[in-house]
């Protein structure tokens, strides 16, 4: 692959893990949207994960994963809007976790922290197949209509079983 051409987002199109699960919208209450989002992964509430999780370390919520047969596996992206990966989330049609940052301009992404270490809040979603469930919203969407598109990339996570080869 040249230097300059994007990588795809898994190295593969025929893994499949959680094509035939199926996610139930929950509202997150408080500023919990990890925990919401591992409650809607493993049908779990959300409260059983909130001590387990720091929400700076995707680690721990792999580890929290584990014992509901699931792990989280980085997927290489960059800082692009999430529209600029929807048609490849959509094409792999299985189970992903997605943050993004929440300022609407870029250079709040960037700024230098404040004497608290603050940069800037971002927000965490599930996309499995073609929709999208925001914990905030508490609702499911189309993914091509997801009001978060115009958002930039944070992390993107594919969700493996918790034996699976490769993850955190």
């Amino acid at each position: 692959m040249p230097y300059n051409t994007p990588s795809r987002l898994w190295p593969n199109d025929h893994d499949s893990f959680f094509r035939d699960r199926d996610f139930i919208p929950v509202a997150q209450r408080g500023p919990h949207c990890v925990s919401t989002v591992l409650g809607i992964m493993t049908g779990a509430a959300p409260e059983t994960f909130q001590p387990r999780i720091n929400t700076q370390d995707p680690v721990s919520w792999s580890e929290a994963l584990t014992p509901y047969g699931m792990k989280l596996a980085y997927c290489p992206t960059d800082v692009r809007k999430l529209e600029f990966y929807l048609d490849e989330l959509v094409e792999f049609d299985d189970l992903f976790a997605v943050s993004y940052f929440t300022p609407e301009y870029p250079s709040a992404i960037l700024r230098d922290p404040d004497e608290d270490g603050w940069v800037c809040g971002s927000h965490i979603v599930v996309f499995h197949r073609g929709s999208v469930i925001d914990p905030a919203l508490g609702r499911r969407f189309a993914a091509s209509a997801f009001p978060g598109l115009a958002r930039h990339t944070k992390r993107i996570f594919r969700v493996v079983p918790a034996a699976y080869r490769r993850g955190l």
